[in-house]
């Protein structure tokens, strides 16, 4: 048996490379074999983390039976979704237009020439309520392959063309301030007030919308739809730092909560998630203060991703499992009596009314997750509680960690830890950040080309897609304002530069496609402008070149504002019709009306100018630009012609295109920028 995956970059592929099945890795060869016996291409999509994958693999790819079958009439191939992108947006893309759902595990047959004629999502080992084991679908498409081989094709080529008349840009639809009210209207009609979030079960982190909804209240104040944005943002943060799907005892957030109050969470936990989730916290701390549960959770997330996700070469590993030896949540629950065996009756029995441990439980078995839907009585004993019980979980079983760094994710992480490092003075926390950006760009960065991921310092083979560069383009920008460093500026400009070149929609100004234009051809060019669990690549991208419009020189700014305007242009519709899914677009728009608002503090480094730019980056609306440094520092535009104002560090505040007077004192900055 061939095992192709044992070279693998991808942890999800290398779970499988010993399994009886003869798998392929995605590749042009894999297609080439498929030709030459004429047999049909088994696809199956999923990743490290996934529950259900690991429960399909143990129930069929480990079965030699199965492994049989499929080895005899198919080219298997097996692909991580979080390495390759652009192949899982293009069959999910097909599963969900012949199902009407998708997920993963994903399995799509394909003909030779990548068209898909039959998908699904997770098939059983035997017969279950109406749904066929996987060893009749296998037996079923091997003999419709035979007995029908030519309509078989006709059908997977009449759905590769329908995808593919699918593929339109989003219609001309400014963002406009009407578009915003509208969105946070919306947004309320969906909002569950009694449980925080949006919709009804299963309830995802709404990340992204938090921080909009932070910045629509900045802008619009506390009156209409400003007072109903910033009431949003506080009940899902506090909803969800109170329930089951918080880390009670290390930080962290887990992908989603099954019940719509927050209670069971799917555990695994997703680098993206929790970096998205530490940014949006960290704006509503900066709000809230010292001593909030808002910056309570945000240093707890910011110790979680320190501790558990940071790899040996400085990047951030991508997820931590939901399952622990194969049982989903193993690591995490807790029965009343396990209380007391590490805490005492006492101490136990006050716990697990805390934490809402009950006999019946709240998860399986009997066990409970933990919530905290209260502030203890006693934050002393609460925290030798807590770290007795984290102590204790230390020595159980623990989830499996996915340790490939993505580059996308770590650019929204080295965001997050820039933005928390800075509003909360933890510098170890920006050093982190810095050593990240480094890892990125001497091993993802090839001759000004992305690559996806690495594994252990090597690169992988995959290209960077759109959200790759814009995402680390605005870690990279972060990190600028945070060190004044001319690098970081120059490396994401370089990196905006070569993604407006690669991705732009040639015949739609303002679109994008999230493949390269030179990138390898699939049965349909990705380009999907929604966001979901993270940024979509054409937002990130807006995003970043919203900020880099307010950092870059007189010879870049202007191009990246006029292509921002322009990709906001195209989010209208979607922003008004589902602002759950344009939050990252909303958030750019609003980061836009602000201005975007620049503040530079030039003058000798010391108490005063840091002084100066703490007030600023305390004060200043999510989405600003503020940095410090010497007067006319080389390589820093935001310096250039701004001085010291009677030898004293002086912040210049503009909007736009209009710039106060320069102010020497705190109080004359925090008024400049409004109280």
């Amino acid at each position: 048996m061939a095992q192709r995956l044992a070279q693998a970059t991808s942890p999800y592929l290398l779970q499988h490379a010993d399994n009886p099945v003869d798998w392929w890795p995605w590749s042009q060869e894999a297609f080439d074999e498929a030709r030459r016996r004429d047999v049909p291409v088994l696809l199956s999509i999923g990743y490290a983390a996934c529950h259900w994958c690991h429960v399909m693999a143990h129930e069929s790819f480990e079965d030699p039976e199965i492994a049989e079958v499929m080895n005899e009439n198919f080219v298997s191939i097996k692909v991580d979704r979080e390495e390759r992108p652009d192949v899982d947006a293009v069959y999910i893309e097909a599963t969900q237009a012949m199902t009407g759902q998708a997920g993963w595990p994903m399995t799509c047959f394909l003909t030779p020439a990548g068209e898909p004629f039959h998908c699904g999502t997770y098939y059983p080992a035997r017969p279950l309520h109406g749904m066929p084991s996987f060893r009749q679908l296998l037996d079923a498409v091997a003999q419709a392959w035979r007995e029908r081989g030519d309509e078989v094709r006709r059908t997977a080529t009449n759905v590769a063309e329908q995808l593919a008349a699918q593929g339109s840009a989003l219609p001309e639809s400014p963002v406009d301030d009407e578009t915003l009210a509208t969105a946070v209207s919306q947004l309320h009609s969906e909002f569950d007030a009694e449980a925080g979030g949006f919709g009804d079960s299963p309830k995802f982190p709404p990340s992204m919308v938090v921080e909009f909804l932070l910045r629509h209240h900045e802008r619009a104040g506390d009156e209409g739809t400003g007072r109903t944005a910033l009431g949003m943002a506080e009940d899902v943060c506090e909803s969800m730092a109170r329930g089951g799907i918080y880390d009670q005892l290390a930080g962290g957030f887990a992908r989603y909560s099954v019940d719509a109050k927050w209670v069971v969470p799917h555990f695994e936990k997703m680098l993206y998630d929790n970096a998205l989730l530490l940014r949006a916290y960290a704006h509503l701390a900066r709000r809230h203060g010292a001593g909030s549960l808002a910056e309570r959770v945000t240093r707890e997330t910011a110790r979680f991703l320190l501790r558990e996700m940071h790899t040996p070469e400085g990047g951030f590993a991508a997820s931590l499992d939901a399952d622990t030896d194969g049982v989903e949540g193993l690591t995490y629950v807790w029965k009343p009596e396990e209380l007391r065996q590490v805490l005492g009756a006492e101490d136990g029995a006050w716990a697990a009314e805390l934490l809402m441990v009950t006999t019946e439980g709240t998860f399986e078995h009997g066990a409970s997750t933990l919530q905290l839907r209260h502030d203890p009585d006693d934050w002393q004993r609460w925290r030798r509680v807590r770290d007795l019980l984290h102590e204790a979980r230390s020595h159980r079983p623990q989830p499996p960690r996915d340790d490939k760094v993505v580059t996308a994710w770590n650019g929204m992480a080295i965001v997050a830890l820039v933005e928390t490092a800075t509003a909360l003075d933890e510098p170890e926390w920006l050093r982190a950040a810095e050593r990240a950006a480094t890892l990125i760009a001497d091993v993802h960065l090839r001759d000004g080309r992305l690559y996806r991921n690495s594994r252990a310092g090597a690169a992988g083979h995959a290209a960077g897609v759109l959200e790759d560069y814009g995402c680390l383009a605005e870690g990279l920008l972060s990190l600028h304002q945070a060190t004044a460093e001319p690098e970081w500026l120059e490396r994401a400009c370089r990196l905006l530069d070569t993604a407006f070149d690669l991705f732009a929609d040639a015949d739609n100004p303002g679109a994008f496609h999230d493949t390269a234009s030179d990138a390898e051809a699939l049965v349909r060019r990705p380009s999907d402008p929604t966001d979901n669990s993270s940024p979509s690549g054409a937002a990130a991208l807006t995003s970043a070149a919203v900020t880099a419009s307010a950092l870059a020189d007189e010879d870049r700014a202007p191009r990246y504002r006029r292509e921002a305007e322009q990709a906001l242009g195209r989010a209208g519709l979607l922003a008004q019709r589902a602002p759950r899914f344009a939050g990252h677009w909303l958030a750019a728009a609003e980061a836009l009306g602000h201005g975007p608002l620049q503040v530079a503090v030039a003058g000798e480094a010391g108490g005063d100018r840091a002084a100066l730019i703490s007030a600023a980056r305390r004060r200043a609306p999510g989405g600003a630009v503020a940095l410090a440094g010497e007067p006319e520092a080389s390589g820093v535009p935001l310096l250039a012609g701004r001085s010291s104002v009677d030898g004293a560090p002086a912040a210049y505040v503009c909007r736009g295109f209009v710039c106060d007077r320069p102010v020497t004192s705190v109080y004359e900055l925090v008024a400049t920028l409004g109280d």
